[in-house]
């Protein structure tokens, strides 16, 4: 007898289902089976993505006058890696199964059967009655370290002096450029340094569809503070992190800050604080903030030779700075607002009653299905669609491709003529557009239109001069 399906499992086979065939989310190379750890984002996950970058980047570095941007290398000196203590360090425990050769992180194991792994200086050993989650065998190897960078060569000759690697994480291309960018901005401390970019990690074990990639996109800010800050500015910056994800849509009932015991933090670091999501798959991290010290630009200074001092143009004093660094993963928030977002409805014909979906129950009479993306607006990858109300009457055509074609100058938009008007409503609505717009004959009369919003599915007739602030307001 097939063991039934959890409603996590469910929901994330319906929501990646609907991202393959609404364009979100293809798995790479799919016509060749895909490569684990891997994914390509269509034509509305490429402009989510961009949306959600944009937030990021509007809300970080254009409003505030003390951060400024950087686009570093993916590839760096390897010297980098040594200084950061990436190489010879940036490993995780693995486990296998005898039985089956599944392969396991060792401390994600045992944290799903309720233990800690056990660590015995460099070491690390399985706590008693561990078993493989897929065939139930207590055969497992001893954990063992697996390097985690992705090794490549800089040249035409393959040997030790041509090793390079793909980058684990964005944050030590703004340290190597501290210095750059203090004398070129003219900031002064506190002022952060932010970038976005990808970052590559060989996992062990990627799963939960694209939470755990081995290719994924980072968006960090490093800002530096003068020494004894600290505390307060990491107080700062977690609830600076916690509004905006309110901001783009994510509720802040679903919001947990995980606070890193003191035992767990890292040797250089004061505090440290998770931002994590209520995925259908459990609470998992979506941000991290932490406050390093002065670790990194110290490291840098000991391997490179060239000092990272600052020194206050007011009073002269010198110091190394430290740092809070918030550190996030845009394909793990594109997951979360994609989870956050979907939902399966039953709606009134008549009217706009609406009653959540009751897996395997009928619909009920008088209602009926409707699976809808309710985005934030400003994250939303298609703002608004614009439809003529039948596509063989040229007047209707021709006034709507002219609204369409305002818009999509400051929005994208979708312009779409064909099946009956209810049919085009459900398409928006399984994309997540915030706006329906419809010309009618009586557009032709007085020049307004049927604007019908998404979540509530009112509509009201609205002069088409109107529309642009209609949507700015509703967007910004």
């Amino acid at each position: 007898m097939a063991k039934a399906k959890d409603s996590a499992s469910t929901t994330m086979e319906a929501l990646s289902s609907l991202c393959k065939r609404r364009g979100f989310i293809f798995q790479t190379s799919d016509i060749y089976g895909g490569i684990n750890g891997f994914w390509d984002y269509g034509p509305l996950g490429s402009q989510l993505k961009k949306n959600i970058k944009d937030a990021w980047w509007h809300d970080v570095v254009q409003v505030n006058e003390n951060i400024v941007g950087l686009d570093s290398a993916i590839i760096m000196p390897p010297r980098v890696w040594e200084a950061s203590g990436h190489i010879g360090g940036f490993s995780d425990p693995m486990v296998d199964c005898k039985s089956c050769k599944k392969r396991y992180k060792a401390d994600n194991l045992c944290e799903e059967q309720g233990q800690d792994l056990i660590q015995e200086g460099k070491t690390f050993r399985l706590p008693e009655g561990i078993i493989c989650p897929a065939c139930k065998s207590k055969e497992l190897t001893e954990p063992r370290a697996f390097d985690l960078m992705f090794k490549t060569y800089v040249g035409p000759v393959e040997d030790d002096s041509a090793v390079a690697y793909l980058r684990p994480e964005t944050a030590q291309g703004i340290f190597a450029q501290f210095n750059n960018v203090v004398s070129t901005s003219r900031q002064k401390i506190p002022f952060g340094i932010a970038q976005i970019g990808k970052a590559f990690r060989n996992e062990i074990n990627p799963r939960n569809y694209t939470f755990r990639s081995r290719e994924f996109e980072q968006m960090e800010i490093e800002f530096f503070i003068e020494p004894g800050t600290d505390a307060e500015w990491h107080e700062y910056w977690i609830k600076q992190r916690l509004a905006w994800y309110e901001s783009v849509g994510l509720p802040a009932s679903s919001l947990h800050q995980d606070i890193h015991p003191q035992e767990k933090l890292a040797h250089y670091a004061s505090a440290c604080t998770d931002i994590a999501y209520d995925f259908p798959f459990g609470v998992q991290e979506l941000e991290g903030i932490a406050a390093r010290g002065n670790f990194d630009l110290s490291r840098h200074a000991e391997y490179s030779g060239k000092s990272m001092d600052y020194v206050d143009p007011v009073t002269n004093k010198r110091f190394v700075p430290h740092v809070v660094e918030p550190s996030a993963g845009v394909d793990r928030i594109a997951l979360a607002i994609l989870c956050n977002a979907y939902k399966e409805q039953w709606v009134a014909k008549e009217g706009n009653a609406v009653l959540p979906a009751e897996p395997g129950k009928q619909v009920p009479e008088g209602y009926e299905a409707r699976t809808v993306m309710q985005f934030a607006p400003r994250i939303a990858p298609i703002k608004a669609a614009v439809f003529p109300l039948l596509k063989n009457k040229p007047p209707l055509v021709d006034m709507a491709r002219n609204i369409f074609n305002s818009l999509q100058q400051y929005w994208p938009c979708f312009y779409d003529q064909t099946g009956a008007i209810g049919r085009r409503y459900r398409r928006q609505d399984e994309i997540g557009t915030p706006f329906c717009i419809t010309v009618d004959f009586d557009s032709l009369e007085d020049n307004t239109v049927t604007l019908r919003e998404r979540d509530s599915m009112q509509q009201e007739r609205v002069p088409i001069d109107e529309i642009e602030a209609r949507m700015r307001a509703a967007i910004a």
